[in-house]
């Protein structure tokens, strides 16, 4: 675990090492964010790679959106949503469970044109499933803003991971 001062201190390449995977295959947030250093807390830190999401344009939104796997799905992931989809029993399905996240995964992107996002820690499969059954009747944009508060929720549980104040 690193300090926000050994962070404060570090290169740019060494900080983009340590926080680049924070947002799900997106650097560039690490990138701009290494720009405000030095971070006073965690809580700094976490609030500029935010700003830099909030601010992004539509498209740079939708990729980093897109840039995360779809839960349950036996697909090439990070490390962190490896663990992350483990902890929550997704990657033990049973061949039922796994058709049906499949075919919900499927609904959901079919409707929406990017996979369903939840931080998935402390919940179990079937949260998950309800969560995303429960979803799916959201309007586009509102399902938008949604995936983007739990890629938040994600990218902080990492940050607390990695970062002490």
């Amino acid at each position: 675990m690193y300090t926000i001062d050994t962070l404060n201190n570090t290169s740019k390449g060494q900080f983009i090492e340590i926080v680049g995977g924070i947002f799900e295959n997106s650097p560039w947030i690490a990138e701009k964010a290494e720009k405000a250093k030095p971070f006073s807390s965690l809580d700094h830190l976490f609030q500029e790679m935010v700003n830099i999401v909030e601010n992004s344009s539509l498209n740079e939104k939708l990729t980093l959106i897109k840039a995360h796997p779809n839960l349950g799905e036996r697909v090439s992931m990070t490390t962190d949503s490896i663990n992350e989809q483990k902890g929550a029993g997704l990657q033990d399905l049973t061949p039922d469970e796994y058709e049906k996240f499949i075919n919900s995964n499927k609904r959901y992107m079919d409707k929406f044109g990017f996979p369903f996002i939840l931080a998935v820690r402390g919940k179990n499969k079937q949260q998950i499933y309800e969560a995303m059954e429960s979803r799916i009747n959201q309007e586009k944009d509102t399902e938008f803003q949604t995936a983007l508060k739990e890629i938040y929720k994600i990218a902080r549980l990492r940050l607390e991971e990695k970062i002490s104040d």
